[in-house]
């Protein structure tokens, strides 16, 4: 069984701590939800563990008895360590397919399959997920509406068979029938990859469709309180400060 640890990781902007001394485990198949107000640290942790170089940070990231502290990017990506944005870029000239074909060539290397194959099992995925496959033939996120956008962003994560995935707010502006496709997608991903999850919500409404084994309180850079589901209902009643 893989293993993400975090382990007394503190992150700073020049002066500023953002994150505290957090430790987190994260084993195969497992999904956290990590919850918190505003200015927490929440994005900014899903940052680090990306590869954002941008912050001071002490500590270790352990994926797979390997310390990836140091790794850029994409060599954590490689290793099955991707991050779900929240605002994907759109990049106008760039078609999907192709892109989507060399960031799955990077990601197993070892693997020979030719252009009609790939395409093929896109369209398949696609299909599986719900997506209307004439997306794929489109340019990166080009005029996409938001809900448009994370559904290529949950095919991408997808064809990608991802360890461990971190999703930051991704149920931001989606209305109720976007909301159960995306949680059922997701649910697609770790069942079928044994993919371990930490989801970054405000909301109680897209826990409801993906049942956390785990919720973490973020607030001023510490996880101050854990549990399972029953906090997050806590949660909706009382409000972080009077949780905490």
């Amino acid at each position: 069984m893989a293993k993400l640890s975090i382990s007394n990781i503190s992150i700073k902007v020049k002066a500023k701590k953002i994150i505290d001394d957090l430790s987190l485990e994260i084993k195969s198949g497992e999904i956290h939800a990590l919850m918190g107000p505003n200015g927490a640290g929440k994005s900014s942790l899903a940052q680090i563990l990306a590869g954002n170089d941008h912050y001071q940070i002490t500590g270790e990231i352990i994926l797979d008895q390997q310390n990836i502290l140091d790794l850029k990017p994409e060599k954590r990506a490689r290793l099955g360590l991707l991050l779900a944005f929240q605002n994907p870029v759109e990049i106008p000239g760039l078609k999907i397919e192709l892109f989507l074909r060399e960031a799955y060539r990077q990601r197993f290397p070892e693997r020979e399959i030719s252009a009609l194959e790939f395409r093929q099992k896109l369209q398949a995925l696609a299909q599986e997920l719900k997506i209307d496959e004439q997306l794929i033939f489109r340019n990166l996120n080009e005029n996409f509406s938001g809900g448009e956008k994370k559904k290529l962003e949950i095919l991408q994560l997808a064809i990608l068979e991802p360890k461990f995935l971190i999703i930051d707010e991704i149920d931001s502006g989606l209305d109720i029938d976007a909301l159960k496709n995306i949680a059922r997608s997701v649910r697609l991903i770790i069942s079928r990859y044994n993919t371990g999850l930490l989801i970054i919500t405000h909301y109680q409404r897209l826990l409801n469709y993906l049942t956390p084994d785990f919720v973490h309180i973020l607030s001023a850079g510490k996880i101050v309180k854990s549990g399972d589901l029953t906090l997050v209902e806590k949660l909706e009643k009382t409000g972080y400060e009077n949780l905490m």
